[in-house]
């Protein structure tokens, strides 16, 4: 692991983004915003989960007319996500949004961003430049428009453009993201720029694409820059509902001990001829019971005799699966063997002893 990149500290409402502050895990809303009742329940929804900034789109008067009501409902980071129109953004920071994410390329004249950016300025809150592979200025200048060659260099320079302009306006509460939808562009875009200024990156894979892939894409990409030491919020785009998204940027941050888990930790082997029960719906099971025990626990959930003894030992409580029957491991030591028929039941019982104990 590198050291984490040294950055200005930059306030998203409560929560502090860079310097030395944990890396926040950020969502976005997929109601429409002009449903005050459903985008607040999913927003609830999020924060329940471990959300610690959330973004809704206003591409439109009646959502920005939403924007005070769903803000008075909920306890995070409200972030209003902006294209096209300055009036818009406007109307969002007069409703006390706590940020906005702009992309200042597609406000059509500079007038229209000199005009946002004051209003940011007067009001005290932040704007996120965000440039995206698929929206970049001048994008279409390019001979291949997916050669990172060309992409990477023309995605770093535009922020760093849009920097320059806000910062002749006197405005310095900035936030940058770099995103594509190409892991490798993602990286080098964000290893790039953090090398040529000293504003908080926000960081993911923009289209990641369904829970799956997109998982996988997050993880690499992300995972590469955390362990760089770039980064300081982080969003896992996937397409579905977003409460998914949450448990995996979680995820990500905790295998870098960059975070604490949210949940136990379960180590189970892949399987192989030798497993002799159903480890897979043993796991399953597991999973859903565990889910709000306390984080620091480890279970592992072994197959047979080669690993599953040491593995088993190691965790606070495991099984290891062998001819007929398993053993049961609590702390290191060996409990009993369980017949097969027997381990779910067996197993989940240990389980809640150690969690209420």
């Amino acid at each position: 692991m590198s050291k984490r990149r040294t950055t200005r500290v930059v306030r998203k409402g409560s929560v502090p983004i860079g310097g030395d502050h944990p890396i926040a895990v950020q969502s976005m809303t997929n109601t429409p915003t002009a449903d005050v009742a459903a985008t607040v329940a999913q927003i609830l929804e999020l924060e329940a989960l471990g959300c610690e900034i959330v973004r809704v789109a206003v591409p439109d008067r009646a959502s920005a007319e939403a924007l005070s009501a769903i803000r008075a409902e909920i306890h995070c980071p409200l972030i209003a996500d902006i294209h096209f129109s300055h009036r818009l953004a406007l109307a969002a920071i007069e409703a006390g949004v706590d940020g906005l994410r702009l992309n200042p390329g597609n406000l059509k004249k500079p007038e229209y961003v000199r005009q946002v950016v004051r209003a940011a300025g007067d009001a005290g809150i932040p704007i996120r430049i965000g440039v995206n592979s698929g929206s970049v200025r001048e994008r279409e200048q390019l001979e291949v428009v997916d050669d990172e060659a060309e992409l990477v260099p023309l995605m770093v320079d535009t922020a760093l453009e849009y920097c320059a302009q806000f910062e002749a306006l006197g405005f310095s509460d900035i936030v940058l993201s770099l995103k594509a939808s190409s892991v490798l562009a993602t990286i080098e875009a964000n290893r790039a720029i953090a090398t040529r200024c000293d504003y908080p990156l926000h960081l993911g894979v923009t289209e990641a694409g369904p829970p799956g892939v997109g998982t996988i894409k997050s993880a690499v990409a992300l995972g590469i820059l955390l362990a760089d030491g770039i980064g300081d919020t982080i969003r896992v785009s996937l397409t579905g509902p977003p409460q998914r998204e949450i448990d995996v940027a979680y995820d990500i941050l905790a295998s870098l001990e960059l975070r604490e888990r949210r949940h136990p930790e379960i180590i189970a082997c892949p399987t192989c001829g030798r497993c002799e029960y159903d480890l897979a719906a043993l796991v399953e099971r597991v999973q859903e019971m565990v889910r709000g025990a306390p984080p620091s626990l480890t279970i592992a959930v072994m197959g047979c005799v080669v690993n599953g003894p040491g593995e088993a030992k190691e965790a606070d409580i495991g099984v290891a699966g062998g001819k007929g029957s398993a053993y049961l491991f609590r702390k290191g030591k060996l409990l009993r063997q369980v017949p097969h028929e027997r381990l779910a039941d067996e197993l989940m019982a240990e389980i809640k002893k150690l969690t209420q104990s």
